[in-house]
């Protein structure tokens, strides 16, 4: 359990107050863009979630490695680590899902990690992020817009010695993971645009699920039967785009400069193989 209690540890940590040569002035924003050189920096952005509980979000921008990662734990001990790397265009979700008290399995937990393809628009760049600055730490924040729920169907499973041919990180964030790293085999295909080369050599650093001929785990009475487990997870607050304003310079001409940011709330539900339904026990708990 020593991960688990330093992941715990991470949301416990303060945003640092950061010094800026150059800071836009926002009436209504509780973020500012400013126009400093490269850095790196980290948000802790308190947010309530739809049931009116309070989680606290991690946010770090590292430009030089064009990174975004963003962590937080839910109230039942489930952990996030969410990792874009903009240059591969790969959107990891790593969780770690604790044990259940009532069965007295509290320490056991599992770490599965899903991999697929990232959307420039759903996300401001790492070099954006590494210039926010918080107003005022303590505020609860509510995003802008409510995106929805994306289902995402991973039908495969992703060899950990072969990970790096998706994203030099995948290695590091999923090694706990190890036989739980899960992708889709439409992304392999975005991920290719067209080139064949690519995506077999993707394809061959992956094994496939028969997902579509297996039972959802709600619906299997036996634990130790294989069946498709649903992992739901939602991201109440995170900086999806940037505003821009308009004003004078110092020759009287008008100019645009970004003013601030857009901010959105996401759901993803995951579905993937487990080969027993003991590994997806929260299930059960939805249908008893």
């Amino acid at each position: 359990m020593a991960s688990v209690r330093k992941k715990k540890e991470l949301r416990q940590n303060q945003f640092s107050e950061l010094r800026f040569s150059c800071p836009v002035i926002l009436a209504q924003l509780f973020v500012t863009l400013t126009c400093i050189s490269i850095v790196s920096c980290q948000l802790v952005i308190n947010v309530k979630n739809k049931g009116g509980d309070l989680i606290q979000e991690s946010l770090h921008g590292n430009p030089a490695e064009n990174t975004i990662s963003l962590k937080f734990q839910k109230l039942d001990g489930t952990l996030l680590s969410m990792l874009i790397d903009f240059k591969s265009e790969v959107q990891i979700f790593k969780m770690i899902v604790l044990g259940e008290e009532e069965r007295a399995d509290e320490s056991q937990y599992q770490t599965m990690c899903f991999i697929f393809k990232f959307i420039k628009s759903e996300f401001i760049s790492a070099d954006a992020m590494s210039k926010l600055r918080q107003k005022n730490p303590g505020t609860i924040r509510n995003p802008e817009e409510d995106k929805g729920e994306e289902r995402l169907i991973m039908n495969l499973g992703v060899d950990l010695g072969q990970a790096s041919r998706f994203s030099p990180w995948v290695f590091n964030v999923c090694s706990e993971a190890k036989g739980r790293i899960f992708t889709r085999d439409s992304d392999l295909k975005a991920w290719a645009a067209g080139n064949n080369l690519t995506y077999t050599s993707r394809l061959e650093a992956t094994h496939s699920f028969p997902l579509f001929t297996t039972s959802r785990c709600d619906e299997t009475k036996d634990t130790g039967a294989a069946c498709v487990c649903r992992l739901p997870i939602c991201i109440g607050w995170y900086p999806c785009g940037l505003k821009y304003c308009r004003g004078r310079d110092s020759a009287g001409k008008t100019v645009s400069y970004r003013c601030g940011i857009k901010t959105c709330r996401k759901c993803r539900v995951f579905d993937y193989y487990v080969e027993q339904k003991l590994n997806c026990m929260w299930e059960s708990v939805n249908q008893d």
